[in-house]
């Protein structure tokens, strides 16, 4: 679902994988794809390949997938990575789980489309091929529609 009006999102903190303090204005100037998932939940287990996918083909200086577990134990994502050939996407968690209140996501997996002031454009809740025409669209859009802002 993308929204008309991009909408104003609640600060956020999680870890990187070094256990360094990250925050959404951290990816300022980017357009993210913030993907709130869990290594124990079969949905998300089937979308992290396309995840990657599109990361691998798309990820740079403009746009970069998010992939935010709320595991509590961090150390169960470098094996999850390894065990379903997760290569380009980087270790970030929330082990507080307080995330997905904070951002009024009913469940996992739930993905954010954000622009790069971000803010909240899009939103998919429930798996999905994040690889595919449809996706890149709304990835070109995001990234055009914040080309020209930036012209002005």
């Amino acid at each position: 679902m993308r929204w008309h009006t991009p909408r104003e999102l609640p600060l956020i903190s999680f870890q990187d994988a070094t256990g360094k303090t990250v925050t959404l204005a951290d990816f300022e100037g980017r357009v993210i794809l913030l993907n709130v998932w869990a290594t124990w939940c079969p949905p998300c287990r089937e979308e992290m390949p396309s995840l990657d996918r599109l990361n691998a083909n798309r990820g740079g200086p403009d746009f970069e997938v998010v992939a935010l577990s709320i595991d509590r134990d961090p150390d169960l994502i470098k094996p999850f990575y390894q065990d379903f050939g997760i290569r380009t996407l980087k270790h970030y968690v929330d082990p507080t789980t307080r995330v997905s209140d904070t951002l009024r996501a009913p469940g996992v997996p739930t993905t954010l489309l954000i622009d790069r002031e971000g803010r909240e454009i899009g939103r998919a809740m429930g798996p999905a091929a994040w690889d595919g025409p449809q996706v890149e669209a709304l990835i070109d859009g995001a990234l055009l529609h914040a080309s020209i802002r930036d012209l002005k």
